[in-house]
């Protein structure tokens, strides 16, 4: 069954780009957007990534913390990160548990590749509940960021 607005979002431990683990129950107290993407250095994934990038003094404005994750080493994701100047963590969903847990999860992807995130976005309240929910079928669609914003307003 798919997450909805009002569930308790699932806990998490992932190791980020520099190597340092993170939960999500390390940031209780504060609203949290995680941004789920399918591949590090592919077109719309940067393109998410880049808009976050882009609109972080408002988040850190609102005291809203921004994460990625994607199925990607940490390697790959400390390199991308890198390379796109993003002031937010990338955790490594290597083992694919959180992105299944979330149902931000394709079993088969384009070009025969398996077990890759879904694009996806979560925004978790300062209680640790879901304040908004967006998994999306299609790679090369966008998250809804007014949405996301409406929903950290709210």
């Amino acid at each position: 069954m798919a997450l909805q607005v009002g569930d308790t979002a699932p806990d998490f431990k992932l190791y980020s780009s520099d190597l340092t683990e993170v939960s999500l129950s390390g940031f209780k107290g504060k609203k949290v957007i995680i941004h789920f993407f399918p591949m590090a250095f592919t077109g719309t994934c940067t393109e998410q990534l880049c808009t976050m990038r882009d609109n972080f003094s408002y988040y850190e404005g609102i005291d809203a913390q921004v994460i990625g994750i994607s199925v990607d080493s940490p390697f790959s994701l400390g390199k991308f990160k890198e390379e796109q100047s993003y002031q937010f963590p990338l955790l490594s969903d290597f083992n694919k548990e959180v992105s299944a847990a979330y149902g931000a999860f394709y079993d088969e992807f384009a070009f025969g590749l398996k077990g890759v995130s879904k694009r996806a976005a979560f925004v978790i309240d300062a209680e640790g509940k879901i304040a908004y929910a967006e998994v999306l079928e299609n790679a090369k669609d966008l998250p809804d960021f007014k949405a996301i914003n409406d929903a950290l307003k709210a």
